[in-house]
């Protein structure tokens, strides 16, 4: 059955708000690898729409300048708090995985990992019923937690 053209469209987009954090302990370098994958769509929209320009993160000639725009994004829209402590993760880079970007970041000196919030703002300013969620590995034990909008605190224990 063939839709006029303004249906198929509607098909296309998904209907579901999400982003997904992980985040691995990684006892042997003393680090916490991060990885966010986020609707690619959508995340050029709120890209173009905060910094006013252009976005294509598929287009290899703009993936410096993307890179710029997704790390002030993600530092902006995540924060950590490892053991109590603020933490502060740096920008490794994003790669495109068929309709979804990965951004990678990874925090240094963790030693140890008994507990992390996260505070999570990720396309809240696009959607008022995004859902973000967390999922965190540590030495074999896996734990998850959401937060829907507009909650923002992601937090898990591991003692």
């Amino acid at each position: 059955m063939l839709l006029p053209l303004g249906e198929e469209v509607k098909l296309n987009k998904h209907p579901l708000h999400v982003s997904t954090t992980e985040i691995n302990f990684n006892a042997k370098e003393k680090s916490l690898e991060i990885s966010c994958r986020i609707f690619t769509d959508d995340f050029e929209t709120i890209l173009a729409k905060q910094f006013k320009t252009k976005t294509d993160l598929s287009k290899p000639a703009l993936h410096k300048a993307m890179d710029e725009l997704i790390k002030k994004y993600m530092n902006a829209h995540l924060q950590y708090s490892v053991n109590g402590k603020t933490a502060t993760a740096s920008y490794v880079g994003f790669e495109i995985d068929h309709e979804a970007t990965n951004v990678y970041l990874e925090i240094d000196n963790v030693s140890s990992l008994q507990s992390i919030s996260l505070n999570n703002t990720i396309l809240y300013d696009l959607f008022d019923d995004q859902m973000n969620i967390l999922h965190v590995e540590r030495l074999g034990t896996r734990k998850s937690v959401k937060a829907n909008y507009p909650a923002r605190e992601l937090s898990l224990n591991f003692n």
